[in-house]
């Protein structure tokens, strides 16, 4: 899950629709969306079944689809509202950046509820003031701020998705799987310069094949993964204010700290000995 911290930087949410629903008691939807789906409980009960297995949403409860999972939908024989909002979610070019991990389900309000309470109060602002500049924006933020509290929570163990199974579309042998071998070469080696050809044998990947599958699953080329990893420990050492420049250049594999000062200037746009 820290990928995401690593990469916030490249972290895109593109926000579809958003609406509120309040179907009766005798609705029920089949259906498989093409893109993340995220729905907010508000009254009522929400049952879902996918593959079989019926799972129940309660009021501040939200509901984690993925995309192209087939679904039946229905509520209580007291109807039901909810709100729902389709998005896209992705690192660089990956779209779908979240197909590795276990998110999918019923998420216990609880767990998300100062987020979710806030994303709410944002919807219906922008639906009293639609028009308004500003206010898709900051609906957009605590849309990424929920999002943010679902994988943080997953983090930590305390939620699990329970939506995924055999029946589940997952990525080609879970990609980044695959590639943990070389996350943790390179946070291992970061003082040094690290190359290519040493790090596709880790991943089993032929150094031909190697840059594409790592930007197919990551999206990002690995030099950009790289460079992202060396200035986010830059900015944190320089933080500390305890390293010389030159110091820190040698931390991070650079050849003096001139090459190191240039690479840090094109990323934060300041010198590091100016950095605060």
């Amino acid at each position: 899950m820290e990928i995401f911290n690593e990469l916030s930087e490249f972290i895109s949410l593109r926000m579809k629709s958003c609406r509120s629903y309040a179907p009766g008691g005798d609705w029920i939807e089949h259906k498989a969306h093409a893109d993340y789906d995220l729905w907010l409980v508000q009254s009522g009960t929400v049952k879902v079944q996918i593959a079989g297995i019926e799972h129940t949403a309660h009021p501040g409860d939200a509901v984690f689809f993925y995309p192209r999972v087939p679904y039946i939908a229905s509520c209580g024989g007291e109807g039901c509202r909810f709100i729902y909002v389709h998005f896209d979610y992705g690192i660089g070019e990956q779209q779908q950046i979240l197909g590795d991990f276990q998110l999918s389900g019923i998420i216990n309000g609880e767990l998300i509820r100062e987020d979710a309470d806030r994303f709410v109060q944002a919807f219906a602002q922008s639906e009293q003031r639609s028009g308004r500049p500003g206010n898709r924006l900051y609906l957009k933020a605590c849309l990424t701020a929920v999002v943010a509290k679902i994988i943080e929570r997953h983090g930590q163990g305390q939620y699990s998705g329970a939506f995924l199974d055999a029946t589940s579309p997952r990525r080609s042998d879970r990609d980044l799987d695959v590639l943990q071998p070389i996350f943790r070469y390179i946070e291992d080696h970061l003082h040094t310069s690290i190359r290519m050809n040493q790090l596709a044998p880790l991943a089993g990947i032929s150094e031909k094949y190697f840059i594409s599958y790592f930007k197919k699953a990551v999206g990002i080329t690995p030099g950009q993964y790289v460079y992202q990893i060396k200035m986010n420990r830059a900015r944190d050492y320089l933080y500390e204010k305890k390293y010389t420049v030159q110091q820190v250049a040698g931390f991070l594999g650079y050849p003096d700290p001139f090459t190191f000062s240039k690479a840090f200037k094109k990323y934060y746009n300041v010198p590091p000995s100016k950095f605060d």
